[in-house]
């Protein structure tokens, strides 16, 4: 089906309507093949239009030609429960020059589940009126996926919350840098955010959003607390959400647990970069003995087209607390860690938690998880992310007095040096070689990290470390900021040191512009380790190094869960569990290579 222009007048409309369907399942998606391409070929969208509401859903819209191909749309439609229609429109303003066209329109899973003869087992429920039977994973969590409602009927509302009438039981985390924005049809940024709601599939639906649009920068959190929850026993309480996140410049989504009120928790969860213009559904199996509190934390990413979304969060098998979460008391020295050990049986090879006195691997200290529920493991390590700001080196230090000249002589002075410096502290003519902005707040009042070559000689390094890290995952790596302006720079190293053994992993030299630029270097599984930073002073004073923003993603070593693997994942052979679109991929997500294994 294909457009061709028959008006002359300036504005000009083409729509194709749907036949009218009756209602659609929850797992419900459109896909089409589209065309659009030409100078002047105008904007063409796709609009859901269900009977009795006015206002129409935008599902899909290409603003402008894209090039002379065909590309595939997939709509994800969902549960919608009254009759509608879908309107393909092509808008022309003026002169259309260009061919615009549809074609392989499909449906897929839009049935609602069949009904069953039987359905036995606490793993099933049978639907009252469609006899349908569904998994129990599914009851309660704000989606009709029987078709009659039966499986959202009897649910504790305190526990469950669509956004429709507010934040319910969650709220606002007053530490964090902005809010959770609760509102209605499209994200306001284009190429980011959702275009409706996941509870009604509309744009009169409510849902949560991060926006990361000015005056937000790099890294600024927003962070929801859910209420808090009794120690879970012998249960499982399962955590269920639905995520948006698409932009090309969407960043981080994590969950985080803690049982501490001052503390932010363990990571159970999380998510990097775009997943595309949908709606995911996330369930998360959560265990405790203490009473607890889920934190939901959203990451600005580094532009504005890096929007997250949030709705239909619900828990199952989950009791309220009603009380108040314990609090860790810090010392005047502002660290959380008593200064003797409590009472232990550990032996000389496990690591003391501070707070509780219990045993774990030394290989889990420093391992990027907090495996102590007050996070001792994790304090005199290196932090997953530093921005520098308040003067904090996140754990990072300058390693000992050695420097080493171009000659390969050993002095005892380290006059070159990292230290911490800002725009503010420039002095005149210093801004031509050094930043005069930082990159976590693009301001002269932002801290970083700086190698200040009016010290030392040519030859002369500088090293940065940090403590030893025990263990990483397989997709580790690290991303940093560096800025190398100046007409002398030397170079700048990134070093694996293990034991005496020390590994190049990038380098760096010259000039690289007056500008912050991004770097990243794979790590992977390594064990018992440090990470170097290590400038090399140029000929004169005319090149200072600096990096800002420096952060470990994805390093946690892999965590065997609690649960066999679903249907959609790997049993590795040391028992974890990894997505199957991994296998095969020369990647060895599983620690052990069984996922690249030929025999597969």
């Amino acid at each position: 089906m294909f457009i061709l222009k028959n008006s002359s007048s300036i504005s000009q409309l083409a729509r194709l309507r749907s036949p009218k369907f009756r209602q659609t399942g929850s797992n419900c998606t459109l896909s089409f093949w589209y065309y659009n391409y030409g100078k002047s070929v105008g904007v063409a969208e796709m609009q859901l239009l269900v009977d009795g509401w006015k206002q129409p859903t935008v599902l899909w819209r290409t603003y402008y030609s894209e090039g002379n191909q065909w590309l595939k749309a997939v709509i994800q439609l969902g549960r919608l429960p009254h009759p509608f229609q879908l309107s393909l429109d092509k808008i022309s303003l003026g002169v259309y020059d260009g061919v615009s066209a549809i074609d392989d329109i499909v449906f897929e899973n839009c049935a609602l589940p069949p009904p069953a003869l039987s359905c036995k087992g606490p793993s099933h429920f049978w639907c009252r009126d469609t006899k349908a039977c569904i998994d129990s994973l599914l009851i309660c969590d704000l989606v009709d996926d029987c078709g009659d409602g039966s499986d959202e009927d009897n649910c504790n509302p305190d526990i469950q919350c669509d956004f429709e009438n507010g934040l319910c039981n969650w709220e606002q985390d007053v530490e964090d840098d902005f809010d959770w924005i609760r509102i209605q049809g499209p994200a306001p940024t284009v190429n980011t955010g959702p275009l409706k709601d996941h509870t009604t599939g509309t744009a009169r639906g409510y849902y949560l959003y991060m926006e990361s649009s000015e005056p937000r920068q790099f890294q600024d959190k927003a962070v929801l607390l859910s209420p808090l929850f009794s120690p879970s026993g012998n249960r499982t309480c399962i955590f269920r959400f639905h995520y948006h996140m698409f932009g090309k410049q969407v960043y981080k989504l994590s969950v985080l647990q803690r049982t501490m009120s001052n503390t932010k928790g363990r990571l159970l969860w999380y998510k990097f970069g775009n997943q595309g213009n949908k709606w995911i559904k996330q369930t998360l199996y959560i265990s405790s003995s203490n009473p607890f509190q889920i934190l939901v934390k959203g990451t600005v990413g580094d532009g504005f087209t890096g929007d997250i979304g949030l709705d239909d969060m619900s828990f199952l098998g989950c009791t309220l607390y009603n009380g108040n979460l314990p609090t860790i008391s810090t010392t005047t020295s502002g660290t959380s860690l008593p200064t003797t050990l409590p009472m232990n049986n550990c032996t000389e090879n496990e690591f003391v938690c501070r707070g509780s006195g219990h045993c774990i691997q030394m290989i889990q200290k420093c391992d990027f998880r907090p495996d102590c529920s007050d996070e001792s493991d994790e304090s005199a390590c290196v932090m997953e992310v530093c921005n520098f700001e308040d003067g904090k080196l996140c754990g990072w230090y300058q390693l000992a007095s050695e420097q080493m000249s171009g000659t390969d002589s050993i002095h005892t002075t380290n006059i070159f040096k990292w230290e911490l410096g800002r725009g503010a502290n420039l002095y005149p003519g210093q801004e031509r070689h050094c930043p005069l902005i930082d990159h976590t707040t693009h301001t002269e009042e932002g801290w970083y990290l700086f190698a200040d070559s009016s010290n030392g000689e040519f030859g002369y390094t500088a090293d940065i470390a940090t403590p030893v890290i025990s263990l990483t995952g397989p997709k580790c790596k690290i991303i940093f900021w560096n800025h190398m302006n100046g007409s002398t720079i030397g170079s700048l190293e990134v070093l694996c040191k293990t034991g005496n053994r020390t590994s190049k992993l990038w380098t760096q030299s010259g000039s690289q512009g007056p500008q912050w630029n991004r770097a990243e270097v794979f790590l992977g599984i390594r064990s018992d380790f440090q990470i170097v930073f290590r400038a090399k002073r140029g000929v004169s004073y005319m090149g200072d190094m600096a990096l800002d923003d420096i952060t470990f993603e994805d390093c946690s070593p892999l965590l065997i869960p609690g649960r066999p693997c679903t249907s959609e994942e790997f049993t590795c052979a040391n028992k974890y569990c990894i997505p199957k679109d991994n296998l095969c991929d020369f990647v060895n997500d599983c620690e052990d290579n069984s996922d690249e294994s030929p025999t597969i």
